[in-house]
């Protein structure tokens, strides 16, 4: 009689579990060889199936997605200026609504975070700089006309 043993990896139930796993894959990539790629491709599958069962990231926008990401990553906004390539204040803007998400920062992104270009590129609305004073956010992103002022 076939006695199986005892699985290596299982499907993930809880989130220490998760957490265990992220950790364990952080490991093997670092010490990556032939010998760990099975490994780190079932634990990945693995995270990723917990992921897509149990995070609502589908539900943020690309900004609350990167936020949240940063956030689980520990980064902070001077980590994203390194992670792409981009000046602080450009940053800055993407984080504040203020500016869009180019092809090349939506696949560094997806390339560092390892995950779907998809996540980023998706519509989302951005705050016009010129009304950002108003406290009504239904105006906050509509372009007012300004009138010209002609100096005779």
């Amino acid at each position: 009689m076939y006695m199986m043993n005892e699985l290596k990896y299982t499907i993930i139930k809880s989130e220490e579990q998760y957490y265990l796993y992220c950790d364990t894959l952080e490991r093997l990539m670092i010490e990556s060889s032939a010998n760990t790629e099975d490994e780190i491709e079932l634990i990945t599958l693995l995270i990723e199936k917990w992921d897509n069962d149990h995070n609502s990231f589908e539900e943020l926008d690309p900004v609350g997605f990167i936020k949240a990401l940063m956030e689980e990553h520990n980064l902070k906004s001077r980590d994203l200026v390194k992670i792409l390539n981009l000046s602080k204040g450009t940053v800055s803007k993407i984080l504040n609504y203020h500016k869009g998400l180019s092809k090349e920062t939506i696949r560094k992104l997806a390339n560092y975070f390892k995950v779907s270009q998809e996540s980023f590129n998706r519509p989302y609305k951005l705050v016009n700089p010129l009304n950002k004073h108003f406290k009504n956010a239904r105006l906050m992103n509509t372009q007012k006309k300004l009138k010209e002022t002609v100096i005779v």
